[in-house]
C-alpha cells in the first residue's frame, strides 16, 4: 500500500459537522470522505497526473 502523509486540518465546527454527516451518509470515515472530496476537486480541476 502507498504511504500516506499525515496532515493537520482545522475546520470551522459547522463545516466539520457537515463533513461528518456526509461521511456517515456515504458509509465512509471522515478521513476517507476528506480524501474523496480532495481527490474529486483535483480531478475536476485537471490537477491529477494521468
Amino acid at each position: 500500500m502507498a504511504k500516506k502523509k499525515p496532515i493537520v486540518l482545522r475546520l470551522d465546527p459547522e463545516l466539520a459537522k457537515a463533513v461528518e454527516k456526509w461521511a456517515t451518509d456515504e458509509f465512509r470515515s471522515v478521513n476517507g470522505q476528506m480524501e474523496w472530496i480532495i481527490h474529486k476537486a483535483l480531478k475536476d480541476a485537471k490537477r491529477l497526473k494521468k
